[in-house]
């Protein structure tokens, strides 16, 4: 029989609230600081770019390429706009505020998250979610910087002591086959994998715990396992 869980890891992106509502106002935001000509373009081009993986860089020169305006010192500038961004506000995912506040009164949680550490500390503030959540691991502010994030194991086990628990003692939350499941899987870490969000098409990669269609299951099974 496996042990109860005594904590819970969790992604943030697409898991704890849908990325794509930060994505839209951030390009809004950068489109906004382009040369009026080029706004409204601009702001359709991102889009594009950014539906062919909001992971593959260089979004914004890409853009600039897609309308025949490459411009690296107008680039360097929409990036910044870009990276300085903070959401004011972003809902979770139906069902995660309250199930959250139930399994923090229980066992301890760790967000565990990749990206530009002011950024993604700005977004679960947005989501209202921060005051349930005050254990954050931002990969990149690790001493491997970009190359500790996910599937990387420095995170994870940065996360496993800040809950000062074992691998087999807790459970993985997350979205992606490729970062979540296979870092987690990788140190002995169950995995309950969330198909929702840019990656839901994604298989599964075969070493989850669970395959769930949203977090509100996902914790309904955590839940399950205290």
């Amino acid at each position: 029989m496996r042990p109860r869980c005594r904590g819970v890891l969790l992604d943030l992106d697409d898991t704890l609230y849908p990325q794509a509502a930060f994505l839209a106002a951030a390009w809004d935001a950068v489109a906004a600081a382009a040369p009026a000509a080029l706004r409204a373009p601009l702001r359709t081009a991102l889009d594009e770019v950014c539906a062919l993986g909001s992971d593959r860089g260089r979004i914004v020169d890409r853009a600039l390429e897609r309308l025949g305006a490459p411009d690296g010192a107008l680039a360097a500038e929409l990036v910044g706009v870009f990276r300085a961004f903070r959401p004011v506000r972003l809902d979770p995912h139906p069902g995660v505020a309250e199930r959250l506040a139930r399994l923090a009164e229980a066992v301890p949680l760790v967000v565990l998250t990749d990206g530009n550490p002011p950024q993604q500390r700005a977004k679960l503030a947005a989501t209202g979610l921060a005051p349930l959540l005050p254990h954050v691991v931002c990969t990149d502010e690790l001493p491997g910087g970009r190359a500790a994030r996910k599937p990387a194991p420095d995170g994870f086990r940065q996360a496993l002591a800040l809950l000062g628990r074992a691998p087999g003692e807790v459970l993985m939350v997350g979205d992606r086959p490729d970062k979540d499941v296979a870092g987690a899987a990788r140190l002995g870490i169950p995995v309950i994998r969330v198909r929702q969000g840019e990656y839901r098409e994604q298989a599964d990669g075969g070493a989850e715990s669970a395959s769930v269609d949203s977090v509100a299951e996902a914790l309904d099974l955590v839940r399950e396992a205290l």
